[in-house]
């Protein structure tokens, strides 16, 4: 799969960090920057396990904060674009698909199953209301499709959060094939590029790992819905302290021969 542009290929050895679900707590993930950036060693990886977006009260602030932290990384002696990746999680996966809305069969019936799965404070930042789409929605096609047009030019009037949502991936997997990054869930029956929507809704399908994954030491995800912080089996590691939920967000230091070694959480 080193040609499929769904996915970012981490070079080995290398210490991965990797960033649980944040929904829009942003205060929580400046914390959580703040105190990653000293603990950084040169050849460490940075991974965004998706779920940047929705539930919490600071979605912009929050994408601003996640791309700064990038670049800083970026920055640093020997790092380089392959070094980082930006999954995508379930939020953001409907708020592009939100921009679709117009084409769905029954776009009223989508859009109150997205709202209440959290979609609704990401249109809020972007200057939206779920009230003016559902009634768009209602409307037909025509006032749908100004409604999602709004929310696209408003993503794309704040800078960096088009390319954000263009440099997401699917998952992430290092290059000797012993650690897998993914946002929910996997189907431990399927190899990655025939996963489809998994990643983001078969978190139950994620539990049922109990032997290597096509040969992999770990599978790490960082969205739980339970939300149950850290959890480490022998094949699988999850982390979510719930941020956006009420609790914690976490940061883990993940290696493919000792698992999880270091963990932040604020």
């Amino acid at each position: 799969m080193t040609d499929n542009p769904n996915f970012t290929i981490l070079s080995t050895p290398c210490r991965i960090w990797a960033i649980a679900s944040v929904h829009g707590e942003h205060d929580r993930l400046a914390a959580v920057c703040e105190a990653l950036d000293p603990k950084i060693e040169p050849g460490d990886r940075l991974v965004f396990l998706g779920n940047l977006l929705g539930h919490g009260p600071r979605i912009r602030e929050t994408v601003d904060a996640a791309l700064l932290f990038r670049r800083n990384f970026l920055a640093r002696r020997g790092n380089d674009i392959g070094d980082i990746a930006l999954l995508r999680g379930a939020q953001e996966e409907m708020w592009e698909k939100l921009f679709e809305l117009q084409f769905a069969i029954n776009p009223a019936e989508v859009l109150e199953w997205m709202l209440d799965h959290g979609v609704g404070p990401t249109i809020e930042a972007y200057g939206g209301t779920a009230r003016d789409g559902l009634s768009a929605a209602r409307q037909g096609t025509l006032a749908l499709g100004r409604w999602t047009g709004q929310l696209r030019d408003a993503l794309r009037a704040v800078p960096g959060h088009r390319d954000y949502m263009s440099a997401l991936r699917r998952a992430a997997y290092t290059d000797d094939g012993t650690l897998v990054l993914v946002n929910a869930g996997i189907d431990p029956a399927r190899p990655l590029d025939a996963q489809a929507d998994t990643f983001w809704w078969a978190d139950q399908a994620f539990e049922r790992i109990d032997e290597p994954y096509f040969g992999c030491r770990l599978v790490v995800r960082g969205f739980d819905p339970e939300h149950r912080g850290v959890r480490v089996t022998t094949h699988t590691a999850s982390l979510d302290g719930g941020a956006g939920f009420g609790g914690g967000l976490i940061a883990a230091c993940i290696t493919a021969a000792d698992g999880v070694i270091d963990v932040i959480e604020t």
